[in-house]
């Protein structure tokens, strides 16, 4: 596995650093509010788990699997809810977190689709951003790094189901998902 990874872009340190970072940002910025945390499945799991354990006021939690890449490398632009969401978002506050946003187009498709519910607002939280690759517009409350494009796979991140395991962010050697 880490012969498929060309180079580390985040260390396991710096992950933790910022993962610090964003949880006491996150837990001034939402204190007295009723929270719900939507972590967004699968990527963004090992992140959200580190994530709100160091978030100290009371939260909710809730997934959902939204999917528009297949076994892809590239978006297909067609965004499907594999899985909703259990909890009511009603009035609530609304934290997604997302593993990385590339092109913008789920997350627009997402945040869509939860303001609808009548959410009282909704954040955005994300530990990788691509900016150069944005095609609608996203409002990004808390950003974990801004990355080069580049296909990159570990903590929680993966390329056909593998590599989510790796305890850094690596970006993947070409040869191993063309």
């Amino acid at each position: 596995m880490l012969n498929d990874v060309k180079e580390v872009l985040v260390s396991e340190e710096n992950l933790e650093k910022k993962v610090t970072e964003l949880a006491d940002k996150i837990t001034k910025d939402f204190a007295g509010k009723n929270l719900v945390v939507i972590g967004v499945l699968k990527g963004a799991n090992v992140f959200v788990a580190d994530l709100i354990r160091k978030i100290n006021i009371p939260i909710a939690l809730d997934f959902m699997a939204i999917s528009s890449y297949g076994s892809s490398t590239e978006s297909s632009g067609v965004v499907k809810i594999l899985k909703d969401l259990d909890e009511d978002i009603e009035g609530r506050h609304v934290l997604v977190v997302e593993d990385i946003i590339d092109t913008g187009l789920t997350l627009s498709y997402l945040t869509e689709n939860l303001k609808s519910r009548g959410a009282k607002s909704i954040d955005i939280c994300t530990l990788l951003d691509k900016p150069d690759r944005r095609k609608a517009h996203i409002d990004v409350k808390y950003k974990g790094f801004d990355i080069p494009d580049e296909f990159v796979v570990g903590y929680g991140i993966d390329f056909n189901e593998k590599y989510r395991n790796l305890p850094f962010v690596g970006i993947l050697k070409r040869e191993a998902y063309e």
